[in-house]
């Protein structure tokens, strides 16, 4: 009995109360499956088998229950509580732009002010201002969507890349991107000239860092990519991202005073991996070997806005895998995009969450739009999907692994979309779902301004196809399994940078309440029992 209690309390030590990733180091989960291999033997020993009958009942039925009872509530910390009326903002943004233009433009002394608004409410919030490179970080109130939060490097100082080059992941030399991205403070980084910066592994960013790339050509490529990863408030915006490959098993710098070690990358162009407010803006970006953008494992408040994609498989990954239940959380809207030549398929497919496709200009495709499964929400509005010739491949959607009985029941709406050359959206859900009638009371844009509205998409002031030219080779356009990455991870289940990761499964969930609740009921059916001497 003695050792029951003993081994009880072992347990209860390294699982009552909820620790982070790191805690549960190789050695601490050596203890726990020790300990309760224990427990387990000392029950058999003393239980007459009736009892170890109830108890393997209870056990299986108070582990259901503490299963699903952990995750009751989904949302994330900073997940929006109503994100219907963030999807009407940004069509009211949509809106008040394109009614100033067309009074400015009805105007004939100030016709000529009114040249540089589209209608698009991003850029005509900083682009009119022939001053915006004096007063640069004025681009960090311009977001809209689930990711207008994201303040980047607003408010502090100015760092300026002057060096291309990336020979040192550890110690990067002071000047070039890798050194300004790992610091602790805010930063608005900008670039000298035009540059073209080849990673030689995965350029992991810091919170509250803008990357602003106007007025310069700046290409970004090579090994491992731009990757986020568990920080907040990031701003991308202006740069090239292709020909990114897998690269890792090597120490890199995230902080001026974190080294880890990391496995190897997806080759994703941008991964963003448990984070936050973050904004990609005005980006092209193409030939990446896994996705071009992924966001996984409780990524939240992400706008994806005015990019030009093109030359992809897998273009964009929403969610880490089905059984991933955080990413239910996740809001992420997509606005204002070109999907341009030679994309294939996820543009984006969704796991969970919910997503806001806007205002999209989608040039054909080889398998489909925007897939998904696990019911994610998709709210369709006011793009334009123009199918390929293809008779086979003409639908905008598609059900992931799913039969119609279960996905029927998923919240998939279209408003306002215009089909091309045969394209069709099949929608599910309940059409009068309460959700579903504030966003029916919005009148989306129409699509036939997508030609307006995404008229910049991709970098300004150069050609935005990376497929024009590309400056190294390499990077392929197969895709890299259906799960998602999370660049870094590492087989095995070891522990870096503070994460744990097993074969790209889900991060390990320690199952706390369960081993020592279920150990609690033995120890009471133990004492309840003639063999505990009560009865």
């Amino acid at each position: 009995m003695l050792n029951l209690v003993l081994s009880l309390y072992n347990i209860r030590k390294y699982h009552i109360f909820p620790k982070s990733a790191s805690f549960y180091t190789p050695k601490v989960r050596k203890i726990i499956l020790s300990e309760t291999l224990v427990i387990v033997f000392l029950i058999l020993r003393m239980l007459p088998h009736t009892c170890i009958l109830l108890f393997c009942v209870c056990f299986s039925s108070l582990s259901s229950f503490i299963a699903a009872s952990s995750f009751l509530n989904l949302s994330l910390p900073y997940q929006h509580p109503n994100p219907v009326s963030v999807d009407q903002e940004v069509t009211r943004r949509v809106n008040e732009s394109i009614s100033r233009r067309r009074q400015l433009l009805s105007t004939p002394l100030i016709k000529s002010k009114s040249q540089c608004l589209t209608g698009n409410p991003i850029d005509d919030c900083w682009r009119c201002d022939p001053n915006w490179a004096s007063n640069r970080q004025r681009l960090a109130d311009c977001a809209i969507g689930f990711g207008q939060a994201a303040m980047g490097g607003k408010g502090g100082r100015f760092y300026v890349v002057t060096d291309s080059s990336d020979h040192d992941t550890v110690n990067p030399t002071p000047g070039t991107l890798r050194h300004a991205v790992i610091q602790d403070e805010p930063l608005w980084i900008i670039f000298q000239s035009n540059m073209v910066i080849k990673l030689k592994h995965e350029l992991i960013v810091n919170s509250y860092k803008t990357i602003d790339g106007r007025g310069a050509n700046v290409q970004i490529t090579g090994n491992g990519c731009i990757t986020l990863q568990y920080i907040s408030n990031v701003i991308i915006h202006n740069v090239r991202v292709y020909d990114c490959m897998p690269s890792g098993n090597t120490n890199i710098r995230s902080s001026p005073t974190h080294v880890g070690w990391r496995g190897k990358s997806d080759g994703d162009g941008i991964s963003i991996f448990g984070s936050r407010n973050i904004w990609i803006d005005h980006c092209s970006l193409s030939h990446c070997t896994d996705g071009l953008v992924d966001i996984i494992m409780g990524s939240t408040a992400i706008t994806i806005s005015n990019n030009y994609l093109s030359h992809h498989d897998e273009v964009m990954l929403l969610g880490h895998d089905d059984k991933y239940l955080p990413d239910s959380g996740m809001q992420v809207t997509i606005a204002f995009n070109r999907f341009g030549e030679g994309l294939v398929q996820r543009m984006p497919r969704c796991r969970r969450g919910y997503v806001h496709v806007v205002n999209n200009d989608y040039f054909e495709w080889k398998m489909y739009a925007v897939g998904g499964s696990a019911s994610p929400t998709i709210n369709s509005e006011g793009n334009r999907y123009t199918a390929p010739a293809d008779p086979s491949a003409k639908e905008v959607t598609r059900r992931e692994e799913t039969s119609e009985g279960e996905w029927s029941n998923w919240n998939w709406r279209t408003n306002g979309d215009i089909m091309v050359n045969g394209a069709f959206f099949v929608p599910s859900g309940e059409g009068a779902n309460m959700q579903y009638v504030k966003a029916s009371s919005v009148e989306a844009k129409s699509a036939t301004l997508i030609d307006q509205l995404t008229m910049n998409a991709g970098v300004l002031g150069g050609p935005r196809d990376n497929g024009v030219s590309i400056s190294y080779g390499g990077g392929t356009t197969t895709g890299g399994g259906g799960s998602g990455g999370g660049g870094g991870s590492r087989g095995g289940g070891e522990e870096y940078f503070g994460m744990i990761f097993a074969g790209g499964a889900a991060a390990m969930q320690p199952p706390s309440a369960v081993v020592f609740s279920s150990s609690l009921i033995t120890l009471i059916l133990y004492m309840t029992t003639n063999h505990g001497g009560l009865l």
